[in-house]
C-alpha cells in the first residue's frame, strides 16, 4: 500500500521563501496543504487542515516580532493538535530554540534558514521532526554546548562522547552520527550507552531516551 505524502504547511511573509520551500518540498514528495502571510492565521490553519508539520519563520506579521514562534509554541500545547513543528530563523538565537522545545523535544526542529540551501538535508530534517525526532541546527547546539553552568551535568561525558551527543541533537541517527564522524555504527552505539548511563537516561517505556539525553543538552546552558 502506497504510503501518504507528508502534509505541510508553510508559515512565512517573505513570499518568494514561501513559494521556493513549497516547490523544494513537494520535489521531495511532499504536499504543501497551504502557505500563509501572517502569523495568527497559523493556528486556525492548522486547526483546519491538520498538516503533519508547520514549517514556520519566527519574525512573522503582524507584530513581526517574534510572532511565528509563538504560535509554533502554541501548536505545540494545544493537546489536540498533532501538528509537529520546524521553525525556521535568520537568528542566531539561543532562547527561541529553549522556548519552542519546553520540556518536550519531541517533534520540534529549529534551523537557521541557510539551511533549506541544502535540499536534501532540509527535507530530512521535516521528515525527522515528522515522525517526532528533533532537528536543532548545528550552529545553535554549538552555541548551547558553549554555555556551560558550574554544575554542568555534561560533565562526565569524554569528548567523544560530547560530540556524539551534539549530532544526536541535530537529529541525526546511529548512522548519520557513524558516517559524519568516519567511524563504525557499532563504535557510535557503544557511546550512545555510555552517554546515556552518565546522563541517567535509563531505558523506559514511556520515555524516549535520545530526547531525554537532548533535553539535557539544552538545559546545560
Amino acid at each position: 500500500m502506497d504510503v501518504p505524502p507528508l502534509r505541510v504547511l508553510i508559515a512565512d511573509d517573505e513570499v518568494l521563501l514561501s513559494a521556493g520551500l513549497a516547490r523544494l518540498l513537494e520535489d521531495a514528495g511532499m504536499e504543501v496543504v497551504a502557505q500563509v502571510a501572517t502569523a495568527d492565521r497559523i493556528v486556525p490553519a492548522v486547526e483546519q487542515l491538520a498538516p503533519d508539520v508547520a514549517i514556520v519563520d519566527v519574525q512573522m506579521p503582524p507584530g513581526r516580532a517574534d510572532d511565528g514562534l509563538q504560535a509554533a509554541i502554541a501548536i505545540r500545547r494545544a493537546a489536540h493538535l498533532r501538528t509537529r513543528v520546524l521553525v525556521l530563523s535568520n537568528f542566531l538565537e539561543e532562547r527561541y530554540p529553549l522556548e519552542l522545545i519546553g520540556d518536550d523535544a519531541s517533534g520540534a526542529g529549529y534551523l537557521l534558514k541557510e539551511r533549506v540551501g541544502d535540499v536534501a538535508s532540509f527535507a530530512d530534517a521535516v521528515r525527522r521532526v515528522a515522525a517526532g525526532g528533533s532537528a536543532l541546527d548545528p550552529e545553535v547546539v554549538r552555541l548551547m554546548v558553549g554555555r556551560h553552568r558550574r554544575d554542568d551535568p555534561l560533565a562526565a561525558l569524554t569528548p567523544r562522547e560530547r560530540e556524539v551527543l551534539e549530532l544526536m541533537a541535530e537529529g541525526l541517527s546511529n548512522q548519520g552520527i557513524a558516517g559524519a564522524l568516519g567511524v563504525s555504527q557499532a563504535v557510535v552505539e557503544k557511546h550512545v550507552t555510555h552517554l546515556f548511563q552518565k546522563l541517567g537516561a535509563a531505558a523506559a517505556p514511556d520515555r524516549n531516551r535520545r530526547v531525554t539525553a537532548v533535553l539535557t543538552l539544552l538545559r546545560a546552558s
